[in-house]
This record gives C-alpha cells, structure tokens and sequence, in this order.
C-alpha cells in the first residue's frame, strides 16, 4: 500500500485507554503519588493531558494549575478555565508576573532588544521568529527580531548572537518558574507534575530545559501533534482549543509555533517525519503529499539538524565519578 497521510492516523479509543492505564499505574505504583498536576495553558496539548488524568485518577485527583503573566493571551486563561471546567477538575490562577519580574526577566529582555533597536520601550510589543519556509529552500535556522509599535508598525532585523542569547535566556524565566510552581503545588499534594509536551517539541528540543521539560512523567511525547488533535477529538476537548492555532505564548507579539520554530504546518511536518523514521523513501513521501523531493529532503536535514543541535536538553546530567 502506497504511503499517505493517513499513516499517521493512530486509534485513538485504544491509545486514550493505554495511556490512562498507564498513568493511573505510574502515578500510584511507581512514583507512589496521590494525584497528578497538569500546567494548563489553553493549547490542545495541556488540555489533552488534563483529560486523560482526569480520566485516569479521577477530576477530584488532578490539579490544574493556570501561569498568566504580563505577556500572556487573555484567551490562554480563558480556554483553560474552560478546559478545566469541562472536565470537572479543580484549577487554581498563579499570576506569574511579580515574580518574573523579581527574577528581572522583563528588563533583561529589554535591555537586549534596545541594544538593537533603541527606540523599543515597554509601550511596543516584540517577537522572534525563524526565517524562511523549508519548502522553499534548506536554510539554516536564522533567528529574527521584530518589534511592533503602539500604532502597529513593524520593524525586524537578523538578530545579533549576544543579544538573541540574552533574549532567550531572559524568556525562559518564565517555563522555569512555572515548573517551579508547578512543583510547589505537587509537593503540597504528594501528586506528580504530568509533562504536556508532544514529539515535536520534545525531539526537536522545542523546550526549555528544567522549566515545560521537567516533569515526572511525560505521557504524549510519543505522539506528533497532528496526533494529538485525534486523541482531542476523541476526548471531546472544546472545538474552540482544537481549532486555535499553536503558538509559544512566551513573547509580547502574538507568534505561532511554526513561525517561531518549526516553520512548516504540521500536517506536512510530521507526514515527512514519520516516512523518514519508517524508512520510507524521500520519492514515495514526496508522492504523497504533491512535493518535489528536494522539499521534502529540506524538511529531513532540518529535523537531522535540531535533533543533533539540541541533544544536551534531552540529556542526563552528566556523571565525572
């Protein structure tokens, strides 16, 4: 049978019932907790996770736990509140803002983005992006600054190492500090922190490390996203969450996931990257999604390329004894 789209397509009755099994088996006998915390952030990933513990432990045995901070979509609040309600699990609002800001987060950021646009102040709204489209040509991943202003004029540049490096490391105050949270909550519990990243992320190292990959289990990693919007299907996650595009939530300018890092729908994406791991030749997946094979050669090296590029955050602390 000739490769398609619908390799992907998985049973998505039997894989909820395997994970929840699993989960439920974990939780209690092996990390020997009461109950599972779920950082929920409105997207279908942490929705979909919530779900399943839900199902697992019981709604009464989770803990939903929202992180809004200054930059955050009013709509990532609002969806997982709904998410939370839905499913009938208790939630608690941690505003993360004060915090950040004592970790000196926003003015480090800042400071950063100044050095190479002076005119940037707290009244404009920023963003980085990867540049390029892998359908296009193989490029390397080039990361761009843009600035929004007040009356919605844009400006972008490549960005300086020094300063994309501070920018960065300033942003993620904030995956650290909600894993922080996160565990607060946990071990006033006795209940484990549940992972909500997906395989994209976690292989591709679209993470940072210690902050949305720390974790005690990780149930979904797994499962690529188009993936994901099975299981949400199947779970009866709101339309809403499942229609809303993905994005990073981390930067004041709204920014979808593939503008800021995978630079490619996901459908194309992960239809390429499952034939590539099942062997599948660059022709036949070229075939099936009406691609010439030296886009679909793009979309490979690039995999290759963030795969190698970000091993260290998959990685163990290293042992000198």
């Amino acid at each position: 049978m000739a490769f398609s789209k619908n390799d992907l397509l998985i049973n998505p009755a039997e894989e909820s019932n395997r994970l929840m099994v699993r989960l439920k088996d974990d939780i209690l006998n092996k990390l020997r907790k009461r109950g599972a915390v779920v950082g929920i952030s409105g997207g279908v990933d942490s929705s979909v996770t919530l779900a399943l513990c839900a199902k697992a432990l019981g709604a009464e045995h989770v803990l939903g736990v929202m992180m809004p901070e200054k930059d955050s979509s009013p709509d990532s609040l609002r969806l997982a509140q709904k998410v939370a309600e839905q499913f009938g699990v208790p939630h608690v609002v941690e505003d993360m803002t004060e915090g950040l800001n004592g970790l000196g987060c926003y003015r480090r950021r800042d400071e950063a983005i100044k050095r190479v646009f002076p005119e940037y102040n707290s009244s404009y709204k920023a963003k980085i992006t990867l540049l390029g489209n892998l359908l296009q040509k193989d490029s390397l991943n080039v990361f761009q600054l843009t600035i929004i202003s007040p009356s919605g004029d844009k400006k972008s540049t490549r960005i300086p190492i020094k300063e994309y490096l501070q920018i960065v490391a300033a942003s993620n105050f904030k995956q650290r500090s909600r894993m922080s949270m996160l565990y607060y909550h946990a071990e006033s519990r006795n209940y484990a922190v549940v992972g909500t990243g997906n395989k994209n992320e976690h292989e591709h190292g679209f993470f940072v490390k210690y902050g949305d990959g720390g974790s005690d289990i990780r149930p979904i990693t797994h499962l690529f996203k188009t993936q994901i919007y099975q299981l949400a299907e199947f779970l009866g996650i709101p339309e809403e969450i499942r229609r809303r595009t993905p994005t990073s939530d981390t930067y004041s300018a709204e920014q979808t996931q593939e503008e800021f890092f995978f630079r490619l729908p996901f459908e194309i994406l992960d239809t390429i990257w499952y034939g590539w791991e099942k062997g599948v030749s660059v022709e036949e997946i070229s075939d099936a999604l009406k691609l010439r094979p030296e886009q679909v050669e793009n979309v490979i090296h690039d995999i290759k390329r963030k795969k190698a590029a970000t091993e260290y955050l998959r990685m163990v602390p290293i042992h000198l004894g």
